[in-house]
């Protein structure tokens, strides 16, 4: 039941809208002025807040700025009998949700305060959503290379450095990309990740730049390319080392110039965005074969990152195997399972050559075949050494 807040200092408007509410199944308090409102919502939660403009002593729309200073998420509707569109406007600016005139039309009330609703559990099923996401590119680990990767990324996120991340497959390069991401000032803005090596030659540059309807054989429509996606955000382009030199050459004037020119089309489009870019290649030794440019290169190597492969880095196992336990077993949708500590051990002392890739996959292996507490015996056979 949605708990529901109205702020009025006539007792008349209150008691009627409080009336009509709860014939609708909502729970709600009243509060006569702005104060009583601030303490209201001290010691409880409310969903929905209607506030009256005109009150004395404070007015609604001091009263609307305190409870958004106070980070209170609820949705604010403003009410007036004195009503125009600058007032609604300035409320809407201050972040009210809405503006209803007196006198209340009843089914117009009605519908705010169900869009209201509809809204709040858009954003809570959004942050929830992130916050899973955001717990899967968590980056594990108390190890020296971790915590200097952990500071350089802190270093670096804020700027708009573009950054070129080495390191052997399956080390967690995509979740240095997401770190420096997710603590960029370009977080509200869109995160397009193209794998290059997935993407065929012939269609790689379409695939970043877009083309016209017409352009090739099969474009039958216009289409929308990662870059101009990525517009005002970041574009994570992943093994980068196994692009084609002639995408490779449209990067490089992407990233001198800030535009993009779609495939078939004359019409050059001016972008802002942040390239993050991943290879488990020796970019240098690909130079020397011809199979990269050195001017891209050194574009896209302002900031180098170099993530360690797991053998480097064995004091970081335990943790992983945590974090990919309870990660693993809220997916599945089962109670978290352990390892005791001569499992932990014998996993530790293992050689990884796939890296953490290998190691989520062989966690997520005893936690389908053993049982709630996985033990040394089950590791030995289980797992392939």
């Amino acid at each position: 039941m949605a708990k529901v807040l109205i702020i009025d200092d006539e007792r008349s408007i209150r008691n009627t809208l409080k009336d009509i509410l709860e014939v609708e199944s909502y729970n709600v308090d009243v509060a006569e002025n702005g104060f009583d409102a601030l303490c209201a919502l001290e010691k409880n939660e409310y969903q929905v807040i209607f506030s009256d403009i005109k009150m004395p002593q404070m007015d609604g729309i001091e009263l609307l700025q305190k409870i958004k200073e106070k980070g209170i998420e609820s949705s604010i509707i403003m009410i007036s009998g004195h009503g125009n569109i600058e007032t609604a406007v300035d409320c809407i600016k201050k972040g009210a949700y809405d503006f209803i005139e007196k006198p209340i039309d009843l089914n117009r009330l009605l519908v705010v305060i169900r869009n209201a609703l509809n809204q709040n559990k858009q954003t809570s099923e959004i942050k929830y959503l992130k916050r899973k996401v955001d717990k899967k590119y968590e980056m594990i680990g108390n190890s020296p290379s971790v915590e200097r990767l952990r500071k350089m990324i802190t270093t670096v996120a804020p700027t708009d450095a573009r950054v070129l991340i080495t390191g052997e497959n399956g080390t967690g390069k995509e979740v240095v990309a997401r770190q420096i991401y997710l603590q960029s000032n370009r977080v509200e803005m869109p995160f397009i990740e193209v794998n290059c090596a997935a993407i065929p030659s012939e269609l790689i540059e379409s695939e970043l730049f877009g083309h016209e309807k017409g352009a090739f054989t099969s474009a039958i429509k216009q289409r929308i390319g990662k870059f101009e996606q990525a517009d005002g955000g970041t574009i994570f382009l992943d093994e980068i080392g196994d692009m084609a030199l002639s995408a490779q050459a449209k990067v490089l004037r992407c990233l001198q110039e800030n535009v993009i020119s779609p495939v078939g089309s004359d019409k050059l489009i001016k972008i802002n965005v942040r390239v993050i870019a991943a290879t488990n290649k020796n970019l240098k030794e690909e130079i020397k074969k011809g199979n990269f440019r050195e001017d891209l290169f050194h574009r896209l190597n302002v900031i180098p990152l170099h993530v360690d492969k797991l053998e480097d880095r064995k004091s970081d196992i335990p943790l992983l195997i945590e974090h990919f336990s309870a990660l693993i077993c809220s997916e599945q949708g089962i109670s978290t399972k352990t390892f005791d500590e001569e499992a932990v051990e014998i996993l530790k002392n293992r050689a990884w050559p796939g890296n953490i890739r290998e190691l989520r996959n062989i966690v997520e292996r005893l936690i389908i075949l053993c049982g709630n507490n996985i033990t040394a015996e089950e590791v030995n056979m289980y797992v392939n050494f």
